[in-house]
């Protein structure tokens, strides 16, 4: 049988001793365990950014993994902390609905615990690090074989993080840029289906700019120059080739735009 995996998702910094202490907590428990970073790189107290991050990457991990996910804004407040089971992951979260994303309509096949046993946390719990001081000694005491009823009760109700609906009108479909990546791609909450979905012509506009061509990759296009495609998480995308639609656009989370069919 493998040795537990369980990964690390958090807005502390590539490189932070937090990261380094959460890490030194949990093999300090359980020298055995398999630790992935995910993600250290969350805008900071970006609970949008971290749903979207945890909603287009956790489907892709085996549904025994433990997602361990620190970005937690309400830290030391009466903010819960919850270990979630859903249809395909297991999560240590805080409760600010940075993983509601995941649920889509498997709401009623998920199970929901409240840390409250104060027994599997480190003796001293600092009031700004209960990633090192809560997070990491339960995550390591689960992959020892917890059982997870152990933790608290279980609950019902839990913070839940809008997401951002497009809005669909006879001839166009309005919606919004959900994620920025590194190369600085427009990642919108768009259906890519509805970018190809039939033959008949389409236009993007994001923020009131035009977008010249609709492509299905990058090199379809001369490099700077302004394209649409469907991304690799199945959403609109706008992309500069070789650029960076971001900076090109001064755009970024939170940006109009716009698919409507030509007639």
């Amino acid at each position: 049988m493998a040795d537990p995996l369980i990964t690390l998702t958090t807005d502390f910094g590539t490189g932070s001793p937090y990261v380094a202490a959460v890490k030194g907590v949990i093999l300090a428990l359980n020298p055995e365990v398999r630790l992935v970073d995910l993600s250290h790189d969350i805008p900071a107290q970006d609970l949008r950014q971290a749903a979207f991050f945890l909603a287009t990457t956790l489907p892709y991990y085996p549904p025994e993994t433990l997602h361990v996910v620190v970005v937690d804004p309400g830290v030391g407040s009466q903010r819960s902390i919850l270990y979630v089971e859903a249809a395909y992951v297991r999560l240590l979260v805080p409760d600010n609905g940075c993983w509601t994303w995941l649920l889509n309509s498997e709401r009623r096949r998920t199970r929901v615990i409240r840390l409250t046993e104060k027994r599997f946390w480190r003796n001293r719990v600092s009031a700004t690090f209960h990633g090192r001081d809560i997070f990491a000694p339960v995550a390591a005491n689960l992959s020892l074989g917890l059982d997870p009823r152990e933790l608290g009760p279980i609950v019902s109700d839990w913070v839940r993080l809008e997401r951002p609906v497009p809005r669909y009108e006879a001839n166009n479909i309005t919606g919004e840029v959900l994620y920025v990546d590194r190369f600085g791609n427009l990642i919108t909450n768009i259906p890519g289906e509805a970018l190809t979905r039939d033959d008949q012509p389409k236009r993007v506009r994001i923020a009131g700019v035009e977008v010249p061509r609709i492509v299905r990759t990058y090199s379809e296009v001369e490099p700077g120059a302004l394209l649409a495609l469907v991304s690799s998480s199945e959403f609109l995308e706008v992309a500069v080739n070789q650029g960076n639609a971001a900076r090109q656009l001064n755009v970024g989370v939170g940006a109009p735009v716009l698919l409507e069919w030509q007639t």
